[in-house]
């Protein structure tokens, strides 16, 4: 059976967390753990948000005030790329 799942922004960036690669990684690694036995069983697709990750990265932006700030396609496109590496 094919399962599709959807992990939010929030699943790989928690709440009050910094907007780090490893914090990422890490909320990554524990959603892979607990999909593994469901991949071993079925054929899985993964799907992921960037809600907090789009936010976080327009206020950094926006705290330089000598550049103008990327508009909303490219920084959702920058942290769609960035995920999927993650």
């Amino acid at each position: 059976m094919r399962i599709v799942v959807a992990l939010g922004g929030n699943a790989l960036l928690r709440r009050g967390e910094a907007l780090t690669s490893e914090n990422q990684r890490h909320n990554i690694a524990v959603a892979c753990e607990a999909l593994a036995p469901v991949a071993l069983e079925h054929e899985l697709v993964i799907s992921h948000g960037n809600g907090p990750q789009v936010g976080l990265l327009a206020e950094q932006g926006a705290a330089y005030r000598d550049v103008p700030v990327y508009p909303l396609d490219v920084l959702d496109a920058e942290t769609q790329g960035m995920i999927g590496y993650l």
